[in-house]
């Protein structure tokens, strides 16, 4: 028997609700890509990466991929906040 548990949607209120991770990942000669990892913490729900999520770059440098990742990562965090995906 499965013990899943039903975990409810929490919205999130403000920026600190969220934790986001940007990087970057090098994939081949001067291409870089951003990596972007964005959790809602009130309820522990994944907004990206999802299935179907774009591929942040490529990107010329490091740094590059890295701040296109944060914009990307603030601007979810943004829509999330102005209409929550429950």
């Amino acid at each position: 028997m499965s013990k899943t548990a039903f975990i409810p949607s929490i919205p999130a209120t403000s920026e600190e609700d969220f934790d986001v991770s940007a990087s970057s990942k090098l994939a081949g000669y001067r291409r870089f890509y951003g990596v972007l990892k964005v959790v809602r913490t009130t309820d522990g729900r994944v907004l990206f990466p999802f299935d179907g999520a774009p591929e942040l770059g490529p990107y010329p440098t490091k740094l590059e991929a890295t701040a296109a990742a944060q914009v990307y990562g603030e601007h979810i965090v943004a829509s999330d906040l102005a209409r929550p995906e429950m």
